[in-house]
């Protein structure tokens, strides 16, 4: 209605009273995106809205591609480059981040898991802003700072950065706007050295992403230094339209200035300062500060002592100094003065290898020279020097060794030792190094690809902490290239600790020294390491404390001629005397019969009689009084296999990774590990290795391995027996086999731990498995799931086809088939169950000609029916001879009744001609036929003689005068 119009139109005008005309603080002018033609405008934007009216028209902005000098900025008033005020800064085309006490703006920092399997939260993980620098997470999460620009021409982006640990690897990578990385030389950041380090990378014109990104991996309860990062500057931006305050402890004097400069020790600034003023009285300020601290009481860990170089007359003095800078107090009540200097003591000697001079300096013997710390010598002929450095007198410090600390502090000499000073703060790093351009073998030493001792290092030390300090000993190719050999935490006694060189490229040892975690503490400054002696052999530069024999007849001007391999050197006499048969030479030790070691069972030498080797074949003599043949050949190549799934403590899933080459002679392969986490990716070798790894995606890769080390070098024997050379391999680990005997391996790991005073050793037990077809089936221990139970002794348990013996004639055996129509086959099957492969094939079927059971039946019938009618011919031959006989004996008696009472008539007359008088007398009488054949046996008499019937006519004589008298 016109009530409700004329109410608007009222509120309308009352709205444009009371917005003023726009003020230039009102508005600030920004350019529009630039065109096709590079081409902008520059239009005014109102710092709030709807709050003046009158803002300036668009105008013809510059050329995108216009830009300012460093220390300049573009007045988007007039559209020209202006020089910055006193106490402010600029990069020109470039912005830049050096306060961090809260995320700038553009910044983004999240956390995430570095196992998708893992239990770990990572919501929470993140880059921590510390004031001047920011810090990286120190837990088991992949933590990403990132930051997008966009930038109008190619540019770079650069940063500072501390990165002493390599328990954490930290990346850098720039992305473009579609996801995809930049071409860069490498996206692995090297581990800082001293101090801060400098990181440049070139940037492509467009939208670049800015990654930096870390990961912690040390499995151990080991605390994890973090990555810091400070001075991030970026340059290839459009313009920058003002300049930057600089923070607080710096300032810039001038106009026009680049960069602020940090305040002086003992004074401090506020922002935007164009100077720095002076702390008062019994205040201090460290470089760069914002404040000034009042000064602490001096307490006896303010000052550390030291020695003068040696006088003339081999005195030296013994000097207290302050810590600088100094931030103690004399005068505060309760302080320490500093101890009077100039105390007059005597100079240590010369360390071995090195001679006095006249000035009373200690200079190194010159070549073929020895010294045992005063005066130098020359071998004498058929003797070498032995090389090497020996540092266990600490006046001044050795020339190939250095000192410097991250923070404040090092290390400083005292005579008897080197010992860690006093330093600033608690998380001060103080750092030892000794730099070894290379080493070399002794020329009566052999080459040989066996020999894993090219050089050893042995230091004796201690520490004294009452909190949990820290020693670190490294090893490297450099200093910004190192690996941490060995760690010891708290008070450690005074103790000595080797190091072995297997390689020729380490050239850098550091000792690192740290008294706590926390930063900004000072509570522990008194804990102290310290070293008193440091022996490197086989040094290339090195001087020589003594001299070895050479062979006899061997050395000439030049040097030694080693003694043949398997030979020792008789003690003082230079005699080489040949080692027993399948006997190597002890590493170092070639004088005396006690250098010749012999293999272990089933091992032979090696060509340069230095190791022990094994052909990977074996005899074994079963129980059963079977002669067994193994041969390893197809499990010789290196293999590679992982534990199960372990968790820390805080959740994060890794593996224990190992490899291993079983056996083999001069040619074969060795087992390597790597550590893919640090730039260097430092690898070992030998007969097995071990290293960790962790799940990961975040580098473009599956698995990050880590903290590679050797678990076995030497092979010291191949035996059925259930321990070796002091070593066990317990029955009880693994699952109980009842088949045949396991043929076991035995190595040992030359280099010795804090842990493993003794080295480490290794045991690989064999076991055949027909229904393993695979190449390898290795377990570990049910009760190590990690290969070992105390980080020491690792055993495991191979099971294989391949492991079984080579298969003989007594592994299969014969059936025989029955004759099918004269034909017999005779087939050859393996013994079940089978446990061997390869060897001897099963013989192929053989086929025999034979005769059937229908033939051998036939034969049987007939020669029963012919046997059965011979019998019947006889019995019908001597029935009709009875019959006969019967006869006659009737025609007998018929005569007889006839004419009793005469006497008989000749016997001739009884016989008729061609008749046997035999058959009459054994049938005179009737009897049956039974009776009758046994007539014609003989019979023997209780006197044991035969009865033999007589054939003469007595018989008849008698019985006729028989019937003469019964007449």
């Amino acid at each position: 209605n016109k009530n409700d119009q004329h109410n608007l139109s009222a509120f309308w005008v009352g709205c444009c009273l009371l917005m003023s005309h726009c003020y230039c603080s009102d508005y600030h002018f920004e350019y529009t995106e630039c065109d096709m033609h590079q081409s902008r405008w520059r239009v005014a934007v109102p710092n709030k809205l709807d709050t003046c009216t009158g803002l300036p028209d668009p105008v013809k902005g510059t050329h995108c591609t216009f830009s300012c000098m460093d220390g300049e900025f573009l007045e988007m008033s007039s559209q020209s480059c202006q020089k910055c005020a006193g106490g402010s800064y600029s990069l020109g085309t470039g912005v830049a981040f050096d306060e961090w006490d809260s995320l700038p703006a553009g910044f983004v920092t999240h956390g995430v898991s570095i196992d998708d399997d893992s239990q770990t939260n990572c919501s929470k993980s993140s880059w921590v802003p510390m004031g001047d620098h920011i810090a990286s997470n120190v837990d088991e999460c992949t933590t990403t700072l990132s930051f997008a620009v966009n930038l109008k021409k190619a540019g770079t982006v650069s940063f500072e950065y501390l990165y002493p640990d390599n328990n954490i690897y930290f990346e850098f990578f720039v992305q473009n706007d579609q996801c995809q990385s930049t071409d860069t030389e490498s996206r692995f950041v090297k581990l800082s050295d001293a101090d801060w380090s400098q990181y440049n990378v070139k940037l492509n014109q467009g939208t670049n992403v800015l990654y930096w990104r870390t990961t912690a991996y040390a499995l151990q309860e080991t605390s994890v230094k973090s990555v810091l990062l400070k001075n991030i500057a970026i340059s290839g931006v459009a313009y920058t339209s003002e300049c930057f305050l600089c923070k607080p402890g710096t300032y810039s004097a001038k106009l026009g200035s680049a960069r602020c400069n940090p305040c002086p020790a003992d004074s401090y600034s506020n922002k935007g300062a164009t100077m720095c003023h002076q702390c008062e009285t019994d205040t201090y300020a460290e470089a760069g500060s914002g404040s000034c601290k009042a000064r602490p009481a001096c307490t006896n860990s303010d000052y550390f002592y030291t020695h003068t170089p040696c006088d003339y007359s081999r005195q030296t003095q013994i000097m207290y100094k302050w810590m600088e800078p100094k931030i103690c107090s004399e005068s505060v009540p309760g302080a320490v003065t500093l101890p009077a200097s100039g105390q007059l003591t005597a100079c240590p000697p010369c360390n071995p290898g090195f001679f006095l001079t006249n000035t009373s300096t200690c200079q190194p013997c010159s070549d073929d020279f020895y010294s045992n710390g005063t005066d130098c010598a020359k071998c004498p002929a058929g003797t070498e020097p032995v090389v090497g450095f020996e540092y266990k007198w600490w006046n001044t410090m050795p020339s190939n060794m250095a000192s410097y600390a991250l923070g404040y502090g090092g290390w400083e000499v005292a005579g008897d030792y080197i010992y860690t000073v006093p330093g600033e703060q608690d998380s001060d790093f103080l750092v030892l190094t000794l730099s070894v351009p290379g080493y070399r073998l002794p020329p009566s030493s052999a080459k040989d690809e066996e020999a894993t001792e090219l050089s050893r290092i042995t230091f004796v030390f201690e520490t004294t902490c009452t909190a949990d300090c820290m020693l670190d000993f490294l090893a490297g190719y450099s200093k910004m290239n190192q690996h941490i050999v060995e760690k010891w935490h708290g008070t450690t006694g005074k103790q000595s600790y080797s190091y072995v060189v297997q390689d020729n490229i380490t050239t850098s040892f550091t000792w690192a020294f740290r008294r706590m975690q926390s930063h900004g503490t000072r509570n522990h400054t008194s804990d102290v390491a310290k070293i008193y002696s440091v022996l490197v052999t086989n040094a290339v530069d090195g001087v020589a404390s003594r001299c070895r024999q050479c062979a006899a007849g061997s050395s000439d001007l030049s040097a030694c001629v080693p003694c043949p391999p398997g030979h020792y050197m008789v003690n003082g006499t230079g005699v080489c005397e040949s080692c027993p048969p399948n006997t190597i030479i002890r590493p170092q030790q070639t004088v005396g019969r006690e250098a010749c070691v012999p293999c272990g069972p089933n091992t032979s030498t090696n060509q340069a009689r230095s190791a022990c080797v094994s052909d990977c074949t074996l005899h074994v003599n079963s129980g059963a009084g079977q002669h067994l043949l193994y041969n390893f050949s197809s499990l010789a190549n290196l293999t590679g296999f992982r534990s199960s799934p372990r968790f820390t403590s805080r959740g994060l899933r890794y593996f224990q990774h190992f490899h291993l080459g079983l056996c083999g002679k001069e040619d074969r392969q060795l087992a390597v590990c790597v550590d893919n986490v640090t730039e260097q990716r430092r690898e070992v070798r030998g007969y097995a290795c071990q290293s960790m790894v962790v799940p990961s995606d975040t580098r473009g890769q599956g698995l990050v391995s880590s903290q590679p080390f050797v678990i076995a070098d030497l092979l010291l024997g191949v035996t059925t027996e259930n321990s070796l050379d002091h070593i066990s391999s317990l029955e009880n680990m693994f699952p109980v086999n009842i088949g045949l005997p396991d043929v076991i391996f035995y190595y040992r790991a030359s280099e010795t731990t804090q842990a493993c005073k003794q080295g480490r050793s290794t045991t690989i037990r064999m076991r055949c498995d027909p229904t393993v077809t695979a190449s390898h089936q290795i377990s570990l221990p049910s009760a190590c799931p990690e290969g070992t139970c105390n980080g020491c002794s690792f055993h495991f348990l191979w099971q294989s086809q391949f492991a079984c013996p080579l298969c003989t004639s007594d592994h299969y055996r014969e059936i025989v088939s029955a004759c099918v129509q004269g034909i017999q086959r005779t087939t050859y099957v393996w013994q079940q169950p089978l446990q061997c492969y390869a060897g001897v094939s099963l013989p192929a079927q053989r086929v025999n000609a034979c005769v059937s059971m229908d033939f051998w039946l036939k034969f049987g019938v007939s020669t029963g029916t012919v046997a059965a009618l011979l019998l019947i011919g006889v019995i019908c031959y001597f029935w009709k001879r009875a019959r006969k006989l019967e006869f006659k004996y009737s025609m007998l008696m018929t005569a007889g009744d006839k004419e009793e009472c005469e006497l008989p008539a000749a016997d001739s007359c009884a016989i008729m001609e061609g008749e046997d008088a035999e058959d009459d007398l054994i049938y005179l009488t009737k009897k049956s036929f039974f009776h009758k054949a046994k007539s014609y046996s003989r019979e023997r008499t209780s006197d044991g003689f035969d009865s033999i019937p007589l054939k003469s006519s007595a018989s008849s004589l008698l019985r006729n005068e028989e019937d003469m008298d019964e007449c």
